[in-house]
């Protein structure tokens, strides 16, 4: 079987698309289909349904996928670093939140990067985009706050974090744990809100888990990403729900103060996401080891 094709092939599996796997693959779209129609005549059976939208695996191309997908990247990965891989140069190119890769994953990384690891970072956006952009062969790892579903990538858990509802301490001289457990969704009708997104997805899901309600308002300040969300909150720009480990020295230093402690606290699990098959390759593995060893102190 040609490994030309195979590699195609996973690449169309991955991207769900003929179109994206050829944009991938620096070939012309017409160039990818003549290749799946080879290797479908070839092995007998259809590999893909095709769509409206993109492609759909069949059962064959399913199994085909989950076994030819860990050869192909480990072959890929031998052609990368070489042979002799004490003197090549080792890269990681590792996916996630800006604010929790920044903070804990590439500072946990450090030992490896002192043992010659190079580590390319990059922030794709949504959970959806992460994850994408690893199993089309973008990353190498990715930290996503969702577990995958399918058999192309393979999920451990990497720890919670735990979110608090904070403000600076003007506005929280306003409030009273009691009135913010009975009247949360009023609370936020009264206070300005600081989020990441117009949709609250942070306020969200902590008034759904505390408070089994829905947000009424719109936020005053929104700035995609934590720090900038934490940064205005503490100034007095209005409440806002962040990490714990993204505040802590915040709320240490009576920048923030925790307006709620309720009795069970709202997680969001972090998960470390690989390529089925590629946790055994270098750098890949190490790192992996590593963030999981860190994270048992964060």
């Amino acid at each position: 079987m040609d490994l030309a094709l195979l590699r195609t092939f996973v690449t169309v599996h991955r991207a769900g698309s003929f179109t994206r796997a050829a944009a991938l693959l620096g070939l012309s779209q017409p160039a990818v289909t003549s290749q799946i129609r080879t290797l479908e005549r070839q092995l007998g059976r259809p590999l893909f349904l095709r769509q409206a939208r993109g492609v759909t695996p069949t059962t064959i191309g399913d199994e085909l996928a989950h076994r030819a997908a860990p050869h192909l990247d480990a072959l890929v990965a031998i052609a990368g670093t070489g042979l002799d891989e004490e003197s090549a140069v080792r890269t990681l190119h590792l996916a996630g939140p800006p604010e929790f890769t920044a903070l804990r994953a590439l500072p946990a990384l450090t030992p490896l990067v002192e043992q010659g690891l190079a580590v390319r970072a990059s922030f794709p956006g949504t959970t959806e985009e992460i994850l994408d952009g690893l199993a089309a062969g973008h990353h190498d790892l990715a930290i996503a706050t969702a577990r995958p579903r399918g058999g192309l990538l393979v999920s451990t858990p990497l720890c919670d974090e735990e979110h608090v509802l904070v403000a600076a301490p003007r506005w929280a001289a306003r409030l009273s744990p009691e009135v913010l457990l009975s009247e949360g969704a009023v609370v936020l009708e009264q206070l300005p809100v600081v989020e990441v997104h117009e949709s609250l997805p942070f306020v969200s899901r902590y008034w759904a888990s505390v408070f089994e309600t829905k947000p009424a308002a719109a936020a005053t300040v929104i700035a995609p990403d934590l720090r900038a969300v934490r940064d205005s909150a503490a100034s007095g720009a209005g409440l806002a729900v962040l990490p714990r480990y993204l505040c802590e020295d915040a709320l240490r230093r009576g920048l923030l103060v925790a307006l709620l402690d309720p009795p069970i606290p709202p997680l969001r699990t972090y998960f470390l996401v690989a390529r089925t098959g590629t946790l055994a390759l270098t750098p890949l593995a190490g790192a992996h080891e590593e963030l999981l060893r860190a994270a048992g102190n964060w």
